[in-house]
């Protein structure tokens, strides 16, 4: 019979994190222990890792809702993803806890699970003032970036783009692939204008400039953009397969790109990836401000769906985010990420 233990952590994170629904100083996660009593000396461990006011199944109650679910796995012997597709974040933890359990510090069998290789990643530029974001950018690119994402929609627009205009004076599309993530913070109205200014600056996509579950207004916006848009948030609730096949056919974005906490696990995951390649859309995996945990297995996960030699910069870069995380499993050399030897 399985048995689950939960530990509540709370995470806090070096410089505040701003995006366009407020600033993250600190994070709750749940740690999930997991072994069989027919072998407890196997061990698993995964990280439940809800985002306040994003993920579908963050609560009040999330640590009872939890226990709960927990139990019905204990109980049952088996994790049903399509039971617990409306619970992600739990979902994940308990299919990160039990790959864990079964094959030990390898989850999935693959050369960068092994060590052989490594992931390439975006940099990431956290909102902040004009000052602020310049210097982080300088450190990104210090630190060999050939991608870098700026989080844009806080501070006002003229001064996020003076940065992307300083970047591109500097930097051809050749030489710094430039993403840049709204967060929903564009309103329908200006969007386009926005997106048609950004576009002279050679900008590979743009996530999610509108807010979600305004599907005529973004389908508008993806028909007609002058640069590629990027689903995000729009995939949050989601969950079954029919709704994901709508979804897309009606939406037509150029790329979808996935959060394993908040997509619908490992599970939903790759069933976005196989839908979105069946109707020609373009994915990347990135992190949610998991901590080590979690960040190991959206890396091992990547690497699973994608293959082994992945060209495209994902966004697995936030390991370091946090004064208090867990002890890191995985490192970032240059622009890429690497499983750390044991």
């Amino acid at each position: 019979m399985l048995r689950i233990s939960i530990e509540k952590k709370t995470l806090h994170f070096k410089q505040p994190a701003g995006t366009s629904r407020g600033v993250y100083t600190e994070r709750d996660i749940w740690l999930l222990t997991m072994y069989d009593t027919c072998s407890p000396e196997d061990v698993g461990v995964g990280e439940c890792a809800p985002l306040p006011d994003l993920s579908c199944d963050a609560s009040e109650n999330y640590e009872k809702r939890l226990r709960e679910i927990c139990n019905v796995v204990e109980q049952t012997g088996r994790i049903d993803g399509s039971l617990l597709s409306p619970y992600p974040s739990m979902l994940f933890g308990l299919e990160t806890a039990y790959l864990n359990m079964k094959n030990g510090r390898y989850l999935f069998d693959t050369p960068f699970s092994h060590g052989r290789c490594g992931i390439p990643i975006n940099g990431l530029v956290w909102m902040g003032t004009a000052e602020e974001m310049n210097l982080r950018m300088e450190e990104k690119i210090k630190a060999g970036f050939s991608c870098v994402k700026l989080k844009i929609g806080a501070i006002d627009f003229e001064s996020e783009l003076a940065l992307v205009k300083s970047i591109r004076k500097r930097f051809s599309k050749d030489v710094i692939e430039l993403r840049v993530d709204a967060n929903g913070g564009f309103s329908p109205a200006e969007a386009m204008e926005r997106l048609e200014v950004l576009a002279r600056y050679d900008i590979h996509s743009i996530e999610q400039p509108i807010r979600q579950k305004q599907w005529s207004e973004m389908a508008r916006l993806c028909s007609t953009t002058p640069l590629p848009i990027a689903l995000d948030e729009e995939l949050i609730g989601v969950n079954m397969k029919a709704m994901k096949e709508e979804l897309l056919s009606v939406i037509k974005p150029q790329y979808i790109v996935l959060k394993p906490t908040l997509h619908g696990g490992m599970r939903g995951t790759e069933e976005w990836v196989a839908l979105a390649r069946q109707h020609g859309i373009g994915s990347w995996i990135t992190s949610a401000l998991e901590g080590s945990v979690g960040l190991n297995a959206v890396a091992q996960l990547t690497s699973h769906v994608y293959g082994d030699d992945i060209e495209f910069a994902q966004g697995l870069g936030t390991g370091m985010l946090y004064t208090d995380n867990m002890p890191m499993t995985t490192e970032i050399r240059g622009n890429k990420i690497w499983i750390r030897e044991a």
